[in-house]
């Protein structure tokens, strides 16, 4: 084997971290190559279109308020499409919109009127919020972490019936047991800025990130070391090696790393046989069931907010449970029938997407940083940063700088 480089970096896998690596190197002035086992960019985050409907792989949104998505991102060109600030409470007793008074101020006297718990658990958590959004915000990283349920359980019924149903569906993790530390981080951010999705669906922010970046798809890697990558095309030399894949794969390359465990979950992709507005009143605002009375996390109207997501004027609703097996479709349908107060038996299924790998587990005392490089290789993605598009943007660079500095 020759020990001249082929290329001053060669970068596994092409998700979110991958790219965003690829990008600082280049930046940077050195040559990389970005390979990747699929058929396309963006890791868990890619988008297909169905019969004419974009369903992206599982109901993901992105934070315009996350820093290092303003920094590498150009927002502007992906025509975000915003959600409410908010969450329409479909119980037992009714559907209750509980919305962001600053952005809907017209909200204000029915989320007083319908959040549950007392005057006093609310303004405890408005005040909350308010020190959650304010100052820097690495002083939420200060201080002894617990587990999410027992941090918010000062809320009271608010925790219950809002705050656990709207965090079960962004964590997959309905046991509350997530870090504190990072649920805030989470909450942060979607108390600064307001999740959007790209018109054109999530697939339009990996094809933005891969422009200008050396990309070769169709390429499994077999094995590494820090400075070779062993496809089935043979031995690719390089100056240094960075793993950006997920963990599973990024775990057999890679014996010992210290990996987390994945949270899994199901995305079910409707169409309506009716328009939005028939649906939440046209809103795009995130539906949760307090009283959870079927498998569902929560369900959206996606096209209320992004309307090419869908064709001839239906609502496109986007659904999600914990894990990937033991739900029937009935039982997704009647739960969506007591979500929105309409019969479902004509919404068309347009997919059906099953997760084994969607979001690492963040137990309280988790690193929020993990190590740069195992064993002389490289390491990046979402599991060695915090766990959001965030954290795999910000790894890739961080792990980008650190390259360029010993081949410096």
């Amino acid at each position: 084997m020759s020990t001249e480089p082929d290329v001053d970096v060669v970068v596994v896998g092409a998700g979110l971290a991958g790219l965003a690596a690829g990008r600082q190197l280049r930046a940077g002035g050195r040559t990389a190559v970005v390979l990747e086992a699929s058929d396309g960019v963006g890791g868990r985050m890619r988008s297909e279109i169905v019969d004419g409907v974009t369903v992206d792989r599982g109901f993901q949104l992105l934070n315009p308020a996350y820093p290092e998505a303003a920094r590498v991102l150009d927002l502007a060109a992906l025509h975000l499409r915003p959600f409410d600030a908010g969450v329409l409470v479909a119980g037992s007793d009714g559907s209750h919109l509980v919305a962001d008074p600053r952005r809907r101020p017209g909200a204000l006297v029915s989320s007083v009127r319908h959040a549950p718990g007392s005057r006093l658990e609310q303004a405890r958590f408005a005040a909350y919020a308010v020190r959650l959004a304010s100052g820097d915000g690495r002083r939420l990283l200060t201080g002894p972490d617990t587990s999410v349920g027992e941090a918010y359980a000062v809320f009271g019924e608010l925790t219950d019936r809002v705050l656990a149903p709207f965090l079960s569906g962004v964590l997959f993790d309905d046991s509350q047991t997530t870090s504190r530390r990072f649920t805030d981080l989470l909450l942060r951010a979607f108390v600064r800025g307001t999740p959007c999705v790209p018109a054109r669906g999530m697939q339009a922010i990996p094809d933005q990130l891969a422009a200008g970046v050396e990309v070769r798809l169709g390429t499994p890697v077999r094995a590494v070391t820090p400075t070779s990558v062993t496809t089935d095309d043979g031995v690719l030399v390089a100056r240094a090696v960075v793993v950006a894949t997920d963990p599973a794969i990024a775990g057999v390359l890679l014996p010992g790393l210290d990996l987390p465990v994945m949270r899994s979950g199901t995305t079910w992709w409707h169409l309506a046989d009716a328009p939005g507005a028939a649906l939440t009143g046209g809103r795009a605002v995130l539906v949760v069931d307090p009283d959870r009375r079927g498998p569902l996390v929560n369900s959206v109207v996606v096209s209320n907010a992004a309307s090419g997501y869908a064709t001839h004027g239906r609502a496109l609703v986007a659904s999600t449970a914990l894990g990937t097996a033991g739900i029937s479709q009935r039982e997704v349908r009647d739960h969506l029938t007591l979500l929105y107060g309409v019969d479902t038996t004509n919404w068309d299924e347009v997919a059906v997407q099953r997760i084994t790998a969607t979001v690492p587990a963040v137990p309280p005392g988790s690193p929020l940083r993990r190590p740069a490089s195992h064993d002389g290789v490289f390491v990046a993605g979402d599991h060695r940063d915090t766990a959001s598009i965030q954290g795999a943007l910000v790894s890739g660079r961080r792990i980008a700088d650190a390259v360029l500095r010993l081949l410096a």
